[in-house]
């Protein structure tokens, strides 16, 4: 069954954001080596329930952003099947299938509520 495996916070100014998420909740905060401006979070152990994430500038959405400023990330076997079962259900897929280096794939969706979430699958091959 596919879960909740990510957050990105979408912020307007990553700096402060990651000031308040540590000193509110003691979160780690590690730039991420990849081709655009993305820090991984660490919520917690990982011997305790949660998930962690991630914070990107506003700047670096693309047009599947809603203005939302959290994103559930879903783990999926596969984007294109899918992508495939949101469209028939009434959702959307707002930026399709895009490749995050050594990571896997991600594409942008809305459910019927026109709630934003993506949908991740992992390969590391992909470029």
């Amino acid at each position: 069954m596919p879960r909740v495996i990510h957050f990105e916070i979408v912020a307007d100014n990553p700096e402060r954001a990651m000031k308040f998420y540590k000193e509110v909740f003691g979160w780690e905060f590690n730039k991420w080596d990849g081709p655009q401006d993305y820090w991984l979070v660490k919520t917690g152990e990982d011997s305790q329930p949660g998930i962690n994430g991630g914070l990107t500038p506003k700047t670096n959405q693309g047009s599947g952003n809603t203005g939302g400023r959290i994103t559930n990330s879903i783990d999926v076997p596969s984007i294109d099947e899918f992508s495939n079962k949101i469209s028939m259900e009434g959702g959307k897929v707002l930026s399709p299938k895009v490749p995050i280096p050594g990571v896997g794939y991600l594409a942008i969706c809305e459910d019927t509520e026109g709630i934003s979430f993506g949908i991740i699958q992992y390969d590391r091959n992909a470029k």
